[in-house]
């Protein structure tokens, strides 16, 4: 039996994840997310599979995020008729980012175009797929809830374990059994974080043989959720006595709720005010409606919040949610104190952006980062602090404020993840492989887990094929 890995997304860098299980020339593809980053690297490694479509004899989706999903629409317009597997919940979610990423694609193509006619310029650009081929991959999903196990082809068999990231999110769990061997490969996803709000803690799977990890902060360490909450009440004190606003830029599947949820908290302890809150983000809106049809991924908290209090941890008086383009523009004529949770999280497109540049440059705004932010994003240089930001062609001076809480993640730091490593059984364990993290994390990763008794850990890197013995 030819068993071998290798990744095509997500080596040495975050985001695009695209991992590839090879048996006996048979493919089976664990995600395929798009790269984020800047517009023409990530249009360029977007419009590149790196695999025949009718080489793959099973796709499975780990989670909803973009990259994590983003290029799924694109293998099936390149031909791929096959299952795409994931849990109930991620198909949902995924749906929804599939077909938001399309529509920016053809808003995107529709404002370059004109821009070209207007300078008389040459424009061949155009979207990497549409909202029919979006619908398409939607309809190959199918749906399979954590802890059932499932044949996806000859001798291979997969079942999802809870990852704790967001909500639906799953390791994969596959056993290969050929030639009287039987073989265990983990890929987590992007592996969640003990004792967050909403979803439940990441479970913990069958010995495996292999591990492929996510490594995102594999030199970093998270603060508390006490001391997030924390600092989330002094920025809102903060917010209302100088009468400005918090620009929150926040991925529209989970950290959005989440952020909702412990301002709720805040509010009904009489810790803050009531401030106007908005959720101005169509997705993040129907991404709620998602939250809320699938209980079957909450923790007992949020269970106990809906079932026995009768209570909506995702709404209260004080928030709104704009349903229109004109409201959203509406919010750049309101006074402080105001907040405005906003996507994209990286800040690379959507609604956030218009908010960063009518608030930018008033040193009363304070920018919230609350997640992970790539290389070469307007996201990444706010971060960094930089003073003047380009932003839709134009530069602004910034003056506003910038804070982060990092505590907010959804991607478990270095020792949570090593916590999670150590209450596997590690009898069979053979490898660990790193992938989606910039290489200086997994670099720090690798060190860590070898203080640690992992010493076999391979970097995965572009262009190298691992046999699995």
């Amino acid at each position: 039996m030819g068993m071998k890995f290798y990744s095509l997304g997500a080596a040495e860098e975050v985001t695009g994840s695209k991992h590839v299980l090879e048996l006996d020339g048979a493919a089976y593809l664990v995600d395929c997310g798009a790269f984020q980053g800047s517009r023409a690297e990530a249009d360029r490694k977007n419009r590149t599979l790196g695999i025949e479509p009718d080489r793959i004899e099973a796709a499975i989706l780990t989670h909803g995020h973009l990259d994590h999903c983003g290029t799924l629409p694109l293998l099936a317009k390149n031909g791929y008729r096959g299952n795409i597997y994931a849990t109930p919940a991620t198909r949902d979610i995924a749906s929804l980012i599939m077909m938001d990423s399309a529509r920016i694609q053809a808003r995107d193509a529709m404002y370059l175009r004109s821009q070209a006619r207007k300078k008389g310029e040459k424009f061949d650009w155009e979207p990497l797929y549409t909202e029919k081929d979006a619908i398409q991959a939607t309809g190959q999903v199918l749906g399979v809830s954590y802890n059932r196990p499932m044949y996806i082809g000859d001798g291979v068999n997969l079942e999802f374990y809870d990852a704790g990231h967001i909500l639906g999110s799953a390791m994969a769990f596959i056993t290969v059994k050929k030639d009287g061997r039987e073989t265990r490969i983990l890929c987590t996803g992007d592996l969640g974080r003990r004792g967050k709000p909403i979803i439940r803690d990441p479970t913990i799977p069958p010995a495996p043989d292999y591990i492929v990890l996510e490594s995102t902060y594999g030199n970093r360490l998270h603060g508390t959720k006490d001391d997030a909450v924390a600092k989330l009440a002094k920025l809102a004190l903060r917010c209302v006595e100088q009468k400005g606003k918090i620009i929150i830029p926040s991925f529209a599947i989970e950290r959005t709720q989440e952020l909702v949820y412990y301002f709720h908290l805040l509010v009904d302890d009489g810790v803050i005010p009531e401030i106007p809150i908005y959720v101005d983000s169509p997705m993040a809106t129907n991404a709620t409606t998602i939250f809320q049809v699938h209980p079957e991924c909450y923790d007992e908290e949020i269970k106990e919040a809906f079932v026995k209090h009768h209570k909506n941890p995702f709404g209260f008086n004080s928030l709104n949610f704009t349903t229109s383009v004109d409201e959203s523009k509406a919010l750049n004529e309101h006074k402080g104190p105001l907040i405005i949770i906003s996507a994209d999280g990286m800040c690379e497109a959507g609604r956030i952006q218009h908010h960063l540049i009518h608030n930018i440059t008033d040193p009363r705004t304070t920018v919230l980062l609350v997640g992970y932010m790539a290389e070469h994003t307007l996201g990444r240089r706010i971060r960094d602090r930089e003073t003047d930001l380009k932003i839709h062609g134009q530069w602004f001076k910034r003056r506003a404020e910038v804070e982060e809480i990092n505590a907010f993640s959804a991607h478990a730091d270095y020792a949570e993840a090593l916590q999670w490593l150590k209450a596997l059984d590690t009898s069979r364990l053979k490898t660990i492989f790193l992938v989606h993290g910039e290489r200086d994390a997994q670099q720090g990763f690798k060190k860590h887990l070898a203080e640690h008794g992992f010493s076999r850990v391979e970097i995965v890197r572009y262009g190298r094929t691992y046999d699995l013995a």
